[in-house]
């Protein structure tokens, strides 16, 4: 099995589309899964016209809580939280904020007294629809109120490669959210190739830095798709990254835009297609 991310430091330069384009093409000779890990904001089901489909299985994560009377005051779970989750003054009890707990469960494990639980919270769902027949998609969507959705990632990405398994299917693409943060990263470890996709602007080039930076220090190999390339300076791509690594320049396209629109884009006109992801 291979995973394959597709992501982008800069939204809007087309991720998604070419992420839903390479698996309308994989899906043409073997099957393939789709795997949305923008889960604050999904959108791959719209891109395929399709609803966002069926709940599979619920996102758990353990929160902190106080035993009140347990409670010595001693601050170690302050002390102790890399992610300042717990605000615990000298000599008073702690209070949790869940919006930045990360769900380790260091806390519960160093306090002495035994003051400190865990309860169960869902923070977001796993739902999955079938494209074609050969073409799965695997959408994550978190709930209302989390900060932290790296969990949610790593959850999505396990019962992927659970189904992968389970179905005899070799490739899954993860269509990872915008940006450089955890959710992202956590869509990108232990992935076989990412592709990262820009668009020849100042911001597209600044973005593009960002993204490779994370991905070189995860040692993944990477490979640069310039969307729109016949839009704005293509040098700025060109000039600032290895050359080597730009393996695709896809010109802008009506017809694609329109696909895009519309959900339709594994309705497009195969021969453009292909032409544009020849080299991907």
């Amino acid at each position: 099995m291979k995973e394959i991310a597709v992501t982008g430091g800069k939204g809007g330069v087309g991720k998604s589309t070419v992420a839903v384009l390479i698996a309308g093409q994989i899906a043409k000779k073997e099957s393939v899964i789709l795997v949305d890990a923008d889960v604050e904001c999904p959108n791959d089901y719209l891109l395929t016209n399709r609803r966002l489909g069926n709940s599979v299985s619920q996102v758990i994560a353990y929160y902190p809580e106080l035993i009140e009377s347990k409670c010595r005051g001693c601050g170690l779970c302050a002390q102790k939280c890399r992610f300042n989750a717990i605000f615990a003054p000298p000599g008073n009890k702690p209070e949790f904020y869940n919006d930045l707990c990360a769900n380790c469960g260091l806390c519960w494990h160093v306090c002495p007294f035994g003051a400190i639980t865990k309860v169960k919270k869902s923070i977001g769902e796993i739902f999955e629809n079938k494209i074609s027949n050969n073409l799965q998609l695997i959408t994550g969507l978190s709930g209302q109120g989390v900060d932290e959705t790296g969990p949610i990632v790593q959850d999505l990405r396990k019962y992927a490669r659970k189904q992968a398994e389970m179905m005899g299917i070799e490739t899954i693409i993860i269509d990872t959210a915008p940006g450089a943060h955890c959710s992202v990263i956590n869509a990108l470890l232990g992935v076989d190739r990412a592709i990262a996709v820009t668009e020849p602007t100042p911001l597209g080039s600044h973005d593009l830095e960002v993204i490779v930076n994370v991905i070189e220090r995860l040692n993944i190999d990477y490979q640069v798709v310039v969307n729109q390339a016949d839009l704005g300076d293509i040098n700025l791509i060109k000039n600032n990254f290895n050359r080597e690594k730009i393996i695709a320049e896809i010109p802008y396209c009506q017809k694609i835009s329109d696909g895009y629109g519309k959900g339709e884009l594994l309705a497009l006109d195969s021969h453009r297609v292909e032409k544009c992801l020849e080299k991907i």
